[in-house]
């Protein structure tokens, strides 16, 4: 029998840590507002902890003195719809992590902790009648300076700025409105971000856009799938500047006509402005919101509740932006599918491209992937027919790719008899825009003035006390900075270990690009740098390139933040330094990230009316990938490395799970990793390879020495039932953490 003042048991899952479902009496006053996805506090010993209601019916039998009644319901409406919950269950048991990690990164901390929308106070005049009101502001000018003040204006009008337009004082407020003249009330004010983003121009009115032949067959194929109702997955594999985000906005008109909502990624948070900007020039009449890290609590807090509410149909953003809480959701588009920013390395360790493909499954909705250089593992599903495919195999308006020279910097060192940094020929074009008034991007993979600061008497290097790695010097401030764990420390005049003052810097950064092109073009040359290090300030990178698009700057000097995505027309020049650079990884996706990176990089090139040429300074010219790039030879690489891939066992033919044994203690690391390899000889695992262990590339990280295991299989959920019973069973010491990485991307 229930108790008094109950009606029903419901199951509810706490978070915080605690992996298990509990049951909990419903009062009669939550009845009406309780759904599956609700969420609320719940008692749990002595303390109350939020929890997601996960099902409204409870068949577990508790005696009556032990059920315990939830003790609010924090929001109105559910914070999770049911598909949510379901994606919910089948990220935890992919990715081998618990059920309250993945609610936790579904539901935003601003929202957990209850932050409320922000209002402000409002002043109007009441509905008296005039004459009452003079007859009671004879004797107070202020008051009825106020007063006139506001039937002039006829509307209500902030406190603040009232004050401010009147200039008067608060106490004559409080008069007017003890006297019942004036009334106030409150007004929701919308923290909405990138209010101001690229208004200059950026796209092109829509009836003026004439459409490919390519473009129309991958429109109707695509709003087939979207036609049809029934879960597609669909590859746009276009070369850039084909016109994909053409297609991407036919999709999403369709979507929408099918009072349908849309959710469209992108793989860093530096290209949502110019998505964004896109978006609202071509949908006027729709709400954006953007979904990314990097929103402030208010922001974030308001867009949840305009998705929640229903007033906005369309979310951009970044990897996060996967479970915004869309209703209805009839399109997700992922662009630059291929990148790796779109793996999660923290707990819970999801792919947003492989859990959009299963939201959209969940919801017999359409998931369209797109890129001019797709992964091998997408590539692969469309070999295998599980993904549907459309190929736009030109430029839009006929544009040429860009012509792509090889600078061989072997021979540019012979010349020299040193190793430079730029070569001549990139020098040259640059000069030469700069005179034609054209603009240059210059991309390197690293950030930093020098990589190294290395004393030749001993050869002692400068590395971070808590990771195994060189630190970075830095110009600006004459820093060294760790770019793996932050740490930093003046850099030093004399060599740490002989006390020589003989230091040198060795290696090269953005900074030292920088300098360098200054030195070398005309003093009136115009030059900006784009990396992390000097992007700390909230919406600088946006500032940035809303000037480069503007004309106001020359060369473009960056990191990967300016290699993918990005539109300027008046970009003809492109020069890639130490393009060879990822191949030196030690990873079996070097290869196919050194193509992606060259053809990425390069496509920023003569997008406007005029040509563009790319300049890649390598000391491996040879690399089949530099060479299938330099050819933008997409089915010639694919080939190539899906060959190699194939014999090896990698990715895409099996799985890649990454076991990682971290501690502070290198002997307890080295030991525990051992006797697991031999408590994994111990069971019949013949469905997977296990190799390892072995010190991790960057074996020290913050502080903690690493030691990993990699497992190659055909099924994911067979392996991880497998090793999740063998460490139930196997004594890890506290001070030793095991993680486990599937599908790991990252392996340093």
């Amino acid at each position: 029998m229930m108790p008094k003042g109950h009606q029903n048991l419901i199951t509810v899952q706490p978070l915080g840590g605690f992996d298990q479902l509990l049951t909990y009496s419903l009062k009669e006053e939550f009845s009406s507002i309780i759904r599956i996805g609700s969420l609320v506090k719940i008692p749990l010993g002595k303390r109350k902890v939020l929890g997601i209601v996960w099902s409204l019916n409870s068949t577990e039998i508790i005696p009556e003195n032990q059920i315990r009644s939830i003790h609010e319901v924090v929001h109105q409406q559910p914070v999770l719809t049911e598909e949510m919950t379901k994606l919910a269950k089948w990220i935890s048991k992919y990715y081998c992590c618990s059920i309250d990690a993945c609610l936790e990164a579904m539901i935003p901390a601003a929202i957990r902790d209850g932050v409320k929308i922000k209002t402000r106070r409002q002043i109007s005049l009441s509905k008296r009648k005039g004459e009452e009101e003079d007859s009671l502001l004879n004797r107070s000018p202020a008051q009825a300076s106020i007063v006139s003040y506001l039937r002039k204006r006829n509307s209500p009008i902030s406190v603040s700025e009232l004050l401010k337009e009147t200039g008067r004082s608060a106490s004559s407020l409080i008069s007017l409105k003890k006297k019942g003249i004036i009334q106030e009330s409150e007004e929701i004010v919308e923290r909405e971000a990138y209010e101001d983003d690229f208004t200059d121009s950026i796209e092109t009115a829509h009836e003026s856009i004439s459409l490919t032949l390519e473009q129309q067959t991958a429109i109707q194929a695509i709003n087939d799938d979207l036609k049809s109702k029934k879960f597609k997955a669909h590859l746009l594999n276009g070369v850039t500047g084909s016109g994909k985000t053409e297609v991407y906005f036919e999709a999403m008109e369709l979507a929408l006509s099918q009072n349908g909502s849309v959710l469209f990624l992108v793989p860093e948070v530096a290209l949502a402005p110019q998505t964004v900007s896109r978006i609202r020039n071509r949908f006027k009449d729709e709400k954006i919101v953007v979904w990314h890290s990097h929103l402030s609590t208010g922001e974030r807090t308001d867009a949840w509740r305009s998705l929640i509410e229903r007033n906005s149909k369309i979310v951009v953003g970044a990897r996060s932006a996967i479970f915004s809480p869309l209703n209805d959701l009839r399109l997700i588009i992922v662009d630059e599918e291929h990148e790796p920013a779109y793996k999660q390395e923290d707990t819970p360790r999801y792919h947003a491209r492989d859990v959009a493909v299963l939201r959209a499954k969940f919801l017999n909705a359409t998931c369209v992937l797109g890129s001019a250089t797709p992964s091998l593992e997408t590539l692969h599903n469309v070999s295998v027919g599980k993904y549907g495919v459309s190929e736009l195999t030109q430029r839009v308006d006929n544009r040429e790719l860009p012509l792509i020279h090889l600078v061989d910097m072997r021979r540019e060192a012979e010349k020299k008899k040193s190793l430079p940094i730029l070569s001549q020929p990139l020098v040259e074009a640059l000069r030469e825009r700069v005179q034609n008034r054209e603009q240059s991007i210059l991309f390197l993979n690293r950030r930093g003035f020098n990589t190294t600061m290395l004393c030749p008497d001993c050869g002692h290097v400068e590395t971070c006390k808590d990771c195994s790695i060189a630190m970075t010097f830095h110009r600006t401030d004459f820093y060294l900075r760790c770019h793996l764990c932050g740490y930093r420390k003046p850099a030093p005049s004399r060599c740490s270990e002989c006390q020589s003052f003989d230091l040198q810097k060795k290696g090269h950064g953005t900074q030292r690009i920088e300098d360098l092109v200054a030195d070398l073009l005309p003093r009136s040359t115009r030059i900006r740098r784009i990396d992390a290090d000097v992007m700390t300030k909230k919406n600088l990178f946006r500032e940035t390139l809303s000037d480069f698009r503007k004309g106001k700057i020359d060369i473009l000097v960056g990191t990967q933040m300016i290699a993918k995505g990005l539109d300027f027309p008046r970009v003809t020049l492109v020069g890639v330094i130490d393009a060879d650079l990822p191949l030196r990884i030690e990873d079996f996706r070097a290869s196919e990230r050194a193509f992606q990176m060259l053809v990425q990089v390069s496509g920023r090139a003569g997008r406007g009316s005029r040509a563009g040429e790319v300049y890649v300074q390598t000391y491996a010219p040879f690399s089949p990938s530099i060479q299938f790039a330099r050819k933008s030879d997409l089915q010639g690489f694919t080939e190539d490395e899906l060959k190699m891939r194939e014999e090896f066992g990698y990715p895409p033919f099996r799985h890649l799970i990454r076991h990682l044994f971290k501690s502070r203690s290198e002997a307890k690391v080295e030991y525990y990793s051992s006797a697991w390899a031999k408590e994994l000889d111990r069971h019949n695992l013949e469905e997977m390879t296990i190799k390892g262990p072995a010190p991790a590339p960057l074996e020290k990280i913050k502080g903690y020495f690493r030691y990993h295991f990699f497992y190659f299989t055909k099924s994911v959920s067979s392996t991880i039932t497998k090793l999740s019973e063998i460490r139930k069973d196997f004594p890890l010491d506290p001070e030793v953490q095991d993680i486990l990485d599937v599908d790991a991307h990252q392996i340093s």
